[in-house]
């Protein structure tokens, strides 16, 4: 199943997916396990890890636990709705979240591990569904989305962050 089989775009979803390639949801989310642990990258994110670019944003430790999170409720939607539950889901607060973790006291080591490890039961999950069940659809966060489209929302969240990382967060390196 690839981006292109989606059948309903979701908005506001739609940002993150279309980041994702157009290749098969279980190769994409496989490509994307390591996205944050690639040798340069990493060696950035451990020289900036408790930094911020400007006053009130996230440090790079908070951005990999939103990712972490993220990746934990798109999931969790994408079972319900791949069981077939037609229960509508509410979105959640980004910044509630963000502000209610342990991830200043936390080594980013020991986040890029938990990512994996999340990442590794999301490919579990997503293994198991069938074309069917990723063309069902529910409601979350008043959107019509598919299991398929919150696989692709899942590969490319991790995009977005990476991009916004390297424009906002790399150049206080060079600082």
């Amino acid at each position: 199943m690839k981006r292109s089989d989606i059948q309903h775009m979701p908005q506001f979803f739609d940002r993150y997916i279309n980041l994702a390639p157009d290749i098969d949801i279980i190769d994409a989310l496989q490509a994307t396990a390591g996205i944050l642990e690639e040798h340069t990258f990493k060696t950035s994110l451990e020289a900036l890890q408790d930094k911020v670019y400007a006053p009130g944003k996230w440090t790079v430790k908070d951005i990999v636990q939103h990712i972490i999170d993220n990746e934990r409720i798109m999931s969790y939607r994408a079972m319900r709705f791949a069981r077939n539950d037609k229960t509508a889901l509410p979105g959640y607060d980004e910044e509630l979240f963000g502000a209610n973790t342990t991830a200043a006291t936390r080594t980013l080591e020991d986040l890029l591990e938990e990512f994996t490890l999340v990442r590794q039961s999301t490919l579990a999950l997503f293994k198991s569904f069938s074309d069917q069940m990723f063309h069902r659809e529910g409601i979350s966060f008043n959107q019509q989305i598919s299991p398929l489209a919150l696989g692709f929302v899942l590969v490319g969240h991790p995009i977005h962050h990476v991009n916004v990382l390297k424009e906002r967060y790399f150049p206080l390196i060079q600082a």
